[in-house]
């Protein structure tokens, strides 16, 4: 299964998981999704680790990364292709992603660097969550006619007032203090300090999981003032609308450039994967873990085969912003406000019975 694009290795009594795509920022395969699984399924038995590390490989004089996401280049062609390998991609990824949630070990993550999309499943189910000067936090896949899964709708969910939605549907990119503010990260450290951490880490005798998370902690220095917080007191307003063309109309009343920008924002977006989104996040906030990511795998199946081919809203948004790079996609339908009820409902409505359905074994 190896193809080196995941290394995992036990040090001291840490496992440690580094994604090895650096050239791709370690944008995830199924062939990567395959191993993390397979290492955590066999440390998690293994009483000689006590904790896990997951981290991103780097290039020298590059930007940094932990994961940038799935891979969307796949996704494109193995639409247009009818692959079948796409299902087992979304099928195993949010196994994966509700695996990491569920643990029975303290997991860490250094989200160092672009950590968006793929990358933020496998991150914030982690135990304790370290952010650096280079993080940026998001998840942007209405940017591509997607909707924020890989459990994005359940933690986005759990964040403070309104921001949930803000972020879900304008993919809104976060750094540290941000990031620690809102509830999607636990920790700040220099990215200078991490190699000394991991040293530290897997040189000295860690016989709980719990001296792992108590050593990451003590290393944390503080953090600055998050930047969102000026902007709360509209964001929970704004993004509390009913619906997304009473959202937009809220930003339009407003006047002020921050909502113009916001709103200039949402306009470049799927509209309709925006209603799915704002439908999923509200849904989440009363669903369980498993529950959430069963929901989350019927919306990526219909958002795939509903309108099949190209003419998914998915697959056009990979080509406008990866493929062809014009960055005009034709979003169908054009416009917020043209986007109804009768055309959110569909994604809603599972594909398959209670028994039959992929996450099933869920708990």
């Amino acid at each position: 299964m190896s193809d080196n694009t995941v290394l995992a290795q036990v040090r001291g009594q840490v496992g440690v998981i580094t994604l090895n795509r650096a050239p791709a920022l370690n944008a995830l395969s199924l062939s990567m999704i395959r191993q993390i699984t397979a290492a955590l399924l066999e440390w998690r038995d293994d009483a000689a680790v006590t904790a896990v590390l997951m981290r991103g490989a780097g290039r020298e004089g590059k930007a940094s990364a932990f994961c940038a996401g799935g891979d969307i280049r796949f996704f494109h062609q193995a639409a247009l292709a009818g692959d079948p390998a796409l299902e087992d991609f979304f099928t195993e990824e949010y196994s994966l992603n509700h695996l990491v949630h569920t643990y029975g070990k303290p997991t860490v993550v250094l989200m160092d660097g672009i950590t968006m999309g793929g990358g933020m499943g496998l991150a914030q189910g982690c135990s304790l969550r370290v952010v650096t000067e280079h993080s940026k936090l998001a998840m942007p896949e209405t940017n591509i006619g997607l909707f924020p899964d890989v459990g994005g709708g359940w933690f986005l969910a759990r964040c403070p007032g309104r921001v949930g939605e803000y972020l879900a549907l304008t993919g809104q990119v976060l750094g540290a203090a941000d990031a620690i503010e809102v509830g999607l990260a636990d920790v700040f450290l220099p990215a200078a300090d991490l190699p000394a951490l991991l040293e530290s880490l897997t040189d000295q005798p860690m016989e709980a999981g719990e001296q792992v998370l108590a050593a990451v902690r003590a290393r944390g220095r503080p953090v600055g003032t998050a930047a969102l917080d000026v902007h709360r007191a509209s964001i929970d307003r704004h993004f509390a609308a009913a619906s997304m063309p009473a959202l937009a109309a809220s930003l339009a009343a407003d006047g002020s450039a921050w909502s113009a920008d916001t709103l200039s924002a949402l306009r470049q977006r799927s509209p309709l994967m925006m209603a799915v989104t704002l439908e999923q996040v509200r849904r989440a906030r009363a669903m369980s873990l498993a529950d959430e990511l069963r929901m989350e795998r019927g919306l990526v199946r219909r958002c795939f085969h509903l309108r099949p081919g190209a003419a998914s809203e998915t697959v056009e948004g990979i080509r406008a912003l990866a493929i062809d790079k014009d960055h005009q996609p034709r979003w169908q339908p054009a416009a917020i406000e043209d986007v109804t009820p009768a055309l959110v409902a569909p994604f809603f409505e599972s594909p398959w019975p209670a028994h039959a359905h992929p996450l099933r074994g869920l708990a």
